[in-house]
């Protein structure tokens, strides 16, 4: 079961790395699909889902607490080891994102392949927490150590409410709890435009992958891997057994939690002084390693019983 449902996400990613490398469609195009896909079909995806998703607020203060405790915990880690993780402070917030950030795409399409509907509604739930909560923690990491000197708490606002993702998922809970929901077209159009999404966000990260440059930077790129694949979906499953999340709730947390980093930590390293180079390389390997983590993990729960 486990590799008929990953089997097609890996092979969408694959494709994505072989129609980059026949330049189909040339390789200027791929910018805008991923923009298209992250602006638009994204957040379409989140908010028909938690529009009209039966939304428990006790399960959903289950899901927040344990994702929340889980990413403090890995940061206090993070600091923790510091010195024998980077160099300097650009390594340093690169690194950091490595061992936080998650991939939406690749997440919601394994969620989708395992656990279908009902599985995607927990995901939808834990995202609307996990990304915001991931984005602030990441941008504080470039202030404490002074790589992001300029940022301010009005940036760092501005920043997390010109989210995409962030702002489909507000919109998504938002639309539930009024009872509003999707009246009339809006329902079956937020469906077709998230039906795209994961299929294109997949294509999207294969073409991103770049396999030239993971000779670089080795020590710091499979330092922060180890500590995202195994210290954080650890700590996603013990922490969600012991706030009481149902087993698929704990299902998905297991599986967001070790999933490779997103590209978006590319765009923020460059953009606020972090060491992009390395961002790359990070990314990179951890979208090849999650061939292997992610299945292992998913057998090592279903062997163990651990939920």
């Amino acid at each position: 079961m486990i590799a008929n449902a990953l089997g097609p996400v890996f092979l969408l990613i694959l494709l994505g790395v072989a129609l980059r490398r026949w330049d189909l469609p040339p390789a200027a195009t791929w910018p805008g699909i991923e923009r298209l896909t992250y602006t638009v079909l994204f957040p379409a995806l989140l908010v028909h889902r938690l529009a009209l998703a039966d939304f428990d607020l006790l399960a959903f203060g289950q899901l927040a607490i344990t994702i929340c405790a889980a990413l403090l915990l890995v940061s206090l880690i993070f600091f923790l080891s510091q010195r024998w993780l980077a160099d300097n402070g650009p390594d340093l917030t690169s690194v950091y994102q490595g061992a936080v950030r998650f991939n939406t795409y690749i997440g919601l399409a394994v969620v989708s392949a395992l656990y279908g509907e009902p599985g995607l509604v927990i995901a939808a739930m834990a995202m609307a927490v996990m990304i915001p909560f991931v984005n602030v923690l990441c941008v504080l990491t470039f202030a404490v150590t002074g790589t992001g000197s300029h940022i301010s708490a009005k940036g760092i606002f501005r920043a997390l409410f010109s989210n995409p993702l962030i702002l489909g998922c507000l919109a998504g809970v938002a639309l539930n709890l009024s009872g509003i929901g999707l009246p009339g077209w809006t329902a079956d159009t937020a469906r077709l435009l998230g039906s795209t999404a994961l299929p294109l966000g997949l294509l999207a990260v294969g073409a991103a992958l770049n396999l030239r440059t993971l000779s670089a930077d080795l020590k710091p790129v499979l330092l922060t891997s180890l500590l995202k694949f195994t210290a954080l979906p650890m700590l996603m499953v013990v922490l969600a057994t012991l706030f009481g999340v149902e087993p698929l709730g704990v299902s998905v947390l297991l599986i967001l939690g070790c999933l490779p980093t997103a590209s978006s930590a590319f765009i923020l390293a460059r953009q606020m002084g972090g060491n992009a180079n390395l961002m790359a390389n990070i990314i990179t390997l951890q979208t090849l390693m999650a061939f292997v983590v992610m299945p292992a993990w998913l057998l090592l729960a279903e062997q163990t019983q651990l939920f």
